[in-house]
């Protein structure tokens, strides 16, 4: 049951590791902040949250299971049980995972869990590790840093999104292959997934901000309403994704009819050079008797010489009129499309050591 344990006390002092029986003696005592962060849950935390915390089984039934659970608040009086949603960044997908992150808010603890790794949970942990000013304000407040690092870090995913949009509309206009329309559709699936936690989540941070909930001070609350602006501003990002997903889609609809409109197009170059000459060439194979230029010695060179000067001609004319053109065709088939670079998920966290407010 591995876990880690941050107790930080009324004196300044921060102690790590804490077992079993240390956690259950500084969470009865009511004083400081105690930080326990599971990850990948199993029926053993489920013991150990019920034991030590003694939370309401229904709250640890939804740690444990593997369901994904609607982002939601529940108040039972002496804690918060918050369930908000991020972004999976170690999923091996083509298409973008969300990570669910529950969190026990009470007035002298905080506890997270979540079944993925989270570049924001680990770092803020090794934040906590070396400086322990995010700790230093209180549990409500620690909920809101650990909050807001995970709301974001969705930003760098979402930044990918708009970059691939960008390649997408590109290559609808310049090559429309099948490979561009799998593309789209990946894009529209990973703004979808986005936009089903993101909206619930931004009711959840407007209660948060509104003073709805005695543990959460009034004088914190402000910070809340800044998560819930990261939030409107991650659901106008989706929604121009969104059209510019819808336009890429109709824009390629389009191209792939134009691409039909060329194949016609070749098929009458085609017909238009060799239709004429299969007619001279039909003409001479006639097996008449009384023809006068069968008789003729530079009959068969003058035709020959005629059918290659008349293709010649032809493909001249159609080049002159564009209706030609040679240009190489580039395939857009792009591996984990929308996968960030940790070092630019972590890079949030390391400014909190900056903030004037800590």
């Amino acid at each position: 049951m591995p876990y880690r344990s941050y107790y930080y006390n009324d004196d300044g002092h921060l102690s790590i590791d804490l077992n079993e029986s240390q956690i259950q003696d500084v969470y009865q005592s009511k004083k400081g902040l105690l930080w326990i962060d599971i990850c990948e849950t199993n029926e053993a935390d489920g013991q150990f949250l019920s034991k030590v915390f003694g939370f309401h089984h229904l709250s640890i039934e939804d740690c444990v299971s593997e369901a994904i659970h609607h982002p939601k608040i529940d108040d039972f009086e002496d804690h918060l049980f918050i369930v908000v949603h991020g972004i999976n960044h170690s999923a091996e997908s083509d298409i973008v995972e969300t990570a669910e992150l529950a969190i026990f808010l009470g007035e002298h603890f905080v506890v997270t869990n979540h079944n993925f790794f989270l570049y924001s949970v680990d770092s803020l942990a090794k934040l906590v590790e070396t400086d322990t000013r995010p700790m230093k304000r209180g549990a409500d407040f620690f909920a809101y840093i650990v909050i807001d690092a995970l709301i974001d870090n969705v930003l760098p995913t979402i930044d990918k999104m708009i970059d691939f949009a960008d390649v997408i509309e590109e290559e609808v206009i310049r090559s429309p292959q099948q490979s561009t329309l799998e593309a789209i559709l990946k894009l529209k699936r990973s703004i979808m997934r986005i936009h089903r936690v993101m909206g619930p989540q931004r009711e959840l941070l407007n209660r948060l901000s509104r003073y709805e909930y005695p543990i959460i001070r009034e004088n914190v609350s402000i910070f809340y309403r800044d998560v819930y602006d990261h939030i409107a501003r991650i659901e106008d990002l989706g929604q121009s994704l969104r059209d510019r997903a819808d336009n890429a889609l109709a824009t390629h609809l389009s191209s792939v009819a134009n691409r039909q409109n060329e194949t016609m197009r070749v098929l009458s170059i085609v017909a238009t050079i060799f239709l004429p000459l299969a007619l001279v060439a039909g003409i001479y194979g006639m097996n008449f008797e009384h023809m006068p230029e069968l008789g003729w010695r530079w009959g068969y060179y003058a035709v020959v010489g005629f059918i290659g000067l008349a293709i010649i001609v032809g493909t001249s004319w159609f080049w002159a009129s564009k209706w030609i053109a040679w240009s190489r065709r580039q395939v857009l088939k792009v591996r984990k499309p929308f996968a960030v670079e940790p070092e630019k998920l972590i890079g949030y966290i390391s400014q909190i050591k900056k903030w004037p407010h800590l």
